[in-house]
């Protein structure tokens, strides 16, 4: 019984081994398929490719394309046959490994999601005067830290901060000599909470609701930012329930601030309790402790029109009388990534005086985006920022464009229908807010939603939808109508390429 266990064990070592060989065997002859770079150059395709690439990137793409051609062959994943078929075309991979590398990897897409603030996305897409503006300060030299009345060396951020006081002043009815409040810009709002925390608050306490320790996103978290800034967490209140007298009650020489927090992504309702801004201001302004808003969206006018009556605005915060304040340039506001500390002029002065400040400074492009889009507020051409343009779009004329784009639609693989749909604001503003909207819902007739989503992400330029109830949707409200005339044939195109396509990862 043990002797004919052991043959039978070693039966089947002979047999793996002898597999493994086979398999060795194989491929190493598909490895000697393969033709070497020096080859490859003397024949006519390459020699076509050499006259308007340089030797260098031709090589270059070669040998990536060959690589991974390698890997495949080692993975398993040709035959003697099918090797030998994917090598009829080895030239237009490499082709189009050429184009690859000369191509940009950031690119501009069609957010056809319906978020109209989307982090992944960019968020606020600019303004054509802030385009123009950056286009314009990019080109040559700019006058970033020069006052060119006196011909002294100056601070860059007065570029923004004047027309950023006389928006605040104006738009919230505030009659305020502008020197007592001062403002500078950094490069993100995360950023000017953590210098303002390390500027005012080192070693001190900080007051802030239990229900406002939040998380932003990339899995940053306000009691972290608070631990880094050198500044001592004081929670007061529960989750959903803060009063006035829990802060009250928190107050002690070692407070440095108390620190309101904009709850971003969620919203709480039902047993819930919350001190209203101005009794919260009134209360520090009682015990000499300076209030700090983290306002974060920067939204200048009410969103009262669209039914959104509960986003506080940076102007509301304003005219009541916030020591400091913070927000967000790329979200509400319809500017450019960057962070605005807004407040009185001795709290400001401190900040400035931070040796992270210079650290944390943006540059003289973001300055120009800020600036012109501070103009078109002030000019009275709100229309002309696009955040505020897409939410404004009412939802008849999203489906009078959805029916156009439909009856354009040819292709025999796709079934398209207009929809309703609810557009979100995203970008961590009005977390409970939606926006009505119309979409097209898209099916195809041999393959499955997803895709067809990964087919959509291929195309120039890229279309990024959505999957709801097994079908595609187009949300027309975060597509610029300039796509309008592309959109149909991008998605006959999207619709072919989709048949037999994996996305990467599936099995």
């Amino acid at each position: 019984m043990q002797t004919k266990q052991y043959n039978q064990t070693c039966s089947g070592e002979a047999m793996k081994t002898l597999e493994q060989a086979t398999n060795g065997n194989e491929t190493n002859s598909l490895y000697r398929l393969l033709p070497s770079i020096g080859d490859l150059l003397l024949t006519q395709p390459f020699a076509a490719m050499l006259q308007s690439h340089s030797h260098d990137a031709v090589v270059q793409a070669a040998r990536a394309v060959l690589r991974r051609m390698k890997e495949q062959v080692t993975a398993g994943k040709y035959t003697h046959a099918s090797l030998t078929h994917r090598l009829d075309s080895l030239d237009s991979d490499i082709a189009a490994e050429l184009i690859q590398n000369a191509s940009y990897s950031l690119r501009r897409v069609i957010n056809a999601t319906g978020v109209v603030l989307h982090t992944n996305l960019g968020r606020s897409p600019l303004s054509q005067a802030a385009i123009d503006h950056i286009a314009e300060v990019a080109k040559g030299y700019s006058n970033l830290e020069l006052d060119l009345e006196s011909g002294e060396r100056s601070r860059r951020d007065v570029h923004a901060e004047s027309l950023l006081l006389r928006l605040l002043n104006l738009k919230s009815g505030t009659q305020e000599d502008t020197p007592s409040r001062r403002a500078i810009v950094v490069n993100n709002c995360a950023a000017a909470t953590f210098l303002a925390l390390h500027s005012i608050a080192e070693d001190a306490e900080v007051i802030i609701s239990r229900g406002e320790l939040v998380e932003i996103g990339g899995g940053f978290r306000i009691p972290e930012i608070l631990a880094k800034s050198g500044a001592r967490l004081r929670e007061v209140g529960t989750t959903n329930r803060t009063r006035l007298a829990d802060y009250e009650n928190a107050i002690t020489p070692e407070t440095g601030l108390v620190l309101r927090v904009h709850q971003s992504n969620f919203s709480m309702e039902g047993f819930t309790e919350r001190p209203a801004l101005s009794d919260l201001i009134s209360l520090c302004k009682s015990h000499g402790v300076p209030f700090f808003d983290d306002q974060g969206t920067g939204l200048v006018m009410p969103l009262d029109e669209l039914g959104i009556r509960a986003e506080p605005t940076l102007t509301g915060s304003y005219s009541l009388g916030s020591d400091l304040m913070a927000a967000s340039g790329d979200k509400l506001l319809g500017g450019p990534q960057c962070g605005l500390l807004i407040g009185r002029a001795d709290l400001i002065e401190r900040i400035r005086k931070n040796p992270l400040f210079r650290a944390f400074r943006v540059d003289k492009l973001t300055y120009a985006a800020l600036e012109a889009t501070l103009m078109d507020y002030l000019l009275g051409r709100q229309n002309a920022i696009p955040i505020m343009r897409l939410l404004h779009i009412p939802p008849a004329e999203l489906a009078e464009r959805c029916k156009r784009l439909v009856n354009q639609i040819t292709s025999a693989e796709l079934s398209a229908e207009v929809v309703p749909a609810l557009s979100l604001i995203g970008g961590g503003t009005a977390p409970s807010a939606r926006l009505d909207s119309w979409a097209i819902a898209l099916r195809h007739a041999a393959v499955q939603p997803q895709s067809l989503l990964f087919a959509l992400r291929q195309l120039n330029p890229p279309i990024i939808a959505r999957i709801s109830e097994e079908r595609l949707l187009l949300d027309l409200r975060t597509v610029e109508p300039e796509f309008d005339s592309s959109l149909p044939s991008l998605l006959t195109q999207a619709a072919r390429s989709s048949v037999g396509a994996r996305e990467p990862g599936a099995s």
